[in-house]
């Protein structure tokens, strides 16, 4: 199998309840590379990459979000290897600053 990349906008009540540490935690599970990191128009926005079923996976997490949040939408679209240099650096996944 080889390794996908995707990216994705959550929309609804996703900020100021977790969900940015949920789905860092999530993806560390999965041992998934990228970063997630709220935006200014109040969505979080996430990249992750790894083998497709478990981006899947992670995406199906993501509609529902930790207990907290309220998910509305979800957008996806295919990531690039070079989305991934906004990691931090050193970090496998990255929470990121406001964007």
């Amino acid at each position: 199998m080889s390794a996908v990349i995707v990216h994705i906008v959550v929309h609804g009540r996703v900020q100021g309840v977790g969900y940015r540490a949920f789905v860092e935690r999530e993806a560390g599970k999965r041992q998934l590379a990228g970063w997630v990191r709220n935006c200014r128009d109040g969505t979080v926005e996430a990249l992750f990459k790894g083998e497709a079923p478990v981006v899947e996976d992670m995406i199906v997490v993501c509609r529902r979000g930790p207990f907290a949040a309220r998910v509305d939408a979800l957008d996806r679209r295919d990531g690039a290897e070079a989305d991934l240099k906004a990691r931090l650096p050193g970090q496998t996944f990255s929470v990121l600053p406001t964007f």
